[in-house]
């Protein structure tokens, strides 16, 4: 009775050893991810003359973020330039900044003198050049990256 009862589970641990042989590439894939996932997810580092900081991040993190820019376009008046209100940010003593990301995972805070808001856009009167990246989703992620809120 023995021998049947084993004949019996035989195709159930086949099964198993099956699943298991199956997912062994899954678990070479988690490790790879976690060796490459092993970089810090952002670098702040100060400039000790103007307080300001450079931001690199991650590939990860700027996924993880969902982290969107768009550029910063002439004012049709000329004179000044526009950008989305979603890249602004206002400081604990109301002055007016921006993410821009001047080069490939890098971000800096760049203040802006606004001109005026309206139906979503800021003309602004200084700020970022022309063709400059400004963040646009994940903005405060990054001021509190740079203020080290988080901790």
């Amino acid at each position: 009775m023995t021998s049947k009862s084993l004949l019996r589970r035989l195709p159930v641990a086949a099964a198993v050893c099956a699943a298991l042989l199956s997912s062994l590439p899954a678990c070479a894939q988690t490790t790879a991810q976690a060796e490459s996932s092993s970089e810090a997810p952002a670098k702040v580092e100060k400039n000790a003359t103007t307080g300001i900081a450079r931001i690199t991040l991650s590939q990860r993190a700027i996924d993880r973020l969902e982290l969107l820019t768009d550029t910063v376009k002439p004012a049709p008046e000329g004179g000044g330039i526009v950008l989305p209100y979603a890249a602004l940010l206002y400081d604990a003593h109301g002055k007016t900044w921006v993410y821009a990301n001047p080069e490939p995972r890098v971000f800096e805070r760049q203040a802006v003198t606004v001109s005026k808001v309206e139906a979503g856009v800021v003309t602004a009167s200084a700020g970022p050049a022309v063709g400059t990246p400004v963040v646009t989703v994940a903005a405060a992620e990054l001021f509190g990256a740079e203020f080290n809120t988080g901790k």
